[in-house]
């Protein structure tokens, strides 16, 4: 077995080379590492003919802070099993793994490079119409067909063994639901909003409803969870989008995945005064997200409740009013973890670019 090293350029070209048919024989390969990630490497590995794939591989700690933060490589067998059982559901909305390596932790998968980042198009204002479907699509399939719902009790419970993530889950709990609400020194506040936030440290009433939130990501294990369904994990283009790095994948919530997706949308929704110069065309892109937004609940619980009513497997659940029951627990759990979106990306540690191009 090949021990664990850190590739070099080089080495990520020959792993994708010996792993893949894709580029043929006598193909001239070179690979660069790109991206701006803060916890992996990234290569893409290209042949003479413009054909690319992508290798990922999770270093042994942190990288944006260094080896100070170390973190299990085992992330990567984590984002590479989770992405494999999502595409068995929704293959036309899930990246594509064709190999990963254990020892190495490193993964081999398409390269969606006729794709955008989703948050890159929405700064630029560009608007796609099948955003709610096909990410509805993608919630409601993966996450049911994970579920009690669909998995006898051995089976659910193995799986909630197999994808137990303690490294990158307390990453969440502490800038999801902890540092935000305190002056913790990780947090990452301008100078124009500490009032507001010396304000919500104070709140007892939002900091109870944010335990609560908390303690059921802790204590919840409803479906797989992708974990990070943010608009920088969705490539997109004209016809279709692919969600990507689903390394914080464990069994949790089935409102946080929907409700970080919604509170990503409402980002751009409140960045978009400060993008945009024309008071029209931030009308009609707050439009188009409140839209958007509208249509990825509406689609995803007429999706989950045909699933529900189609294809549970356990008697007890197939009763319609626990189903209708749940199906609403999971739509005030999702606007919650929305709200907590909406502040740890203004007051914690991790801010994203809707807002700092502002």
């Amino acid at each position: 077995m090949t021990a664990y090293h850190i590739f070099t350029p080089e080495q990520a070209m020959r792993f994708a080379d010996e792993h893949s048919e894709l580029f043929g024989e006598h193909s001239k390969l070179s690979a660069a590492e790109f991206g701006d990630g803060n916890l992996n490497l990234v290569f893409r590995v290209v042949n003479d003919k413009g054909t690319s794939l992508i290798v990922k591989q999770a270093l042994p700690y942190a990288r944006c802070v260094g080896e100070s933060w170390p973190l299990s490589t085992d992330r990567a067998r984590i984002e590479a099993e989770v992405l494999q059982l999502h595409a068995r559901f929704c293959p036309e909305h899930t990246v594509e793994v064709l190999h990963f390596d254990r020892a190495l932790s490193a993964i081999l998968m398409e390269d969606l490079k006729q794709y955008e980042i989703l948050r890159t198009a929405l700064i630029k204002g560009k608007h796609f119409p099948h955003l709610a479907k096909q990410m509805a699509h993608y919630l409601a399939t993966t996450l049911f067909y994970t579920s009690d719902f669909v998995l006898t009790g051995p089976a659910k419970k193995a799986a909630v063994a197999q994808f137990i993530n303690p490294d990158l889950c307390l990453i969440t709990e502490d800038l999801f639901f902890t540092d935000p609400y305190c002056n913790h020194e990780r947090n990452n506040i301008h100078s124009l909003i500490q009032p507001r936030a010396r304000e919500l440290w104070q709140d007892e009433e939002l900091k109870a409803e944010v335990a609560a939130l908390k303690a059921d990501f802790l204590s919840k294990p409803q479906a797989l969870l992708h974990g990070d369904v943010h608009s920088g994990s969705i490539f997109i283009n004209e016809e279709n989008c692919k969600v990507i790095d689903a390394e914080f994948g464990f069994y949790g919530p089935i409102g946080f995945d929907v409700g970080s997706l919604m509170g990503n949308l409402l980002i751009n929704y409140v960045a978009s005064a400060g993008l945009f110069s024309d008071p029209q065309h931030v009308l009609k892109q707050q439009q188009y997200l409140l839209s958007q937004i509208q249509a990825l609940w509406h689609q995803f619980a007429e999706t989950f409740s045909q699933l529900q009513q189609t294809a549970t497997q356990d008697p007890a659940l197939q009763n319609e009013r626990y189903q209708a029951r749940f199906l609403q627990q999971v739509f005030v759990d999702a606007i919650g973890y929305a709200g907590c979106e909406l502040i740890r990306r203004t007051v914690g540690l991790a801010h994203v670019a809707d807002l700092e191009q502002n």
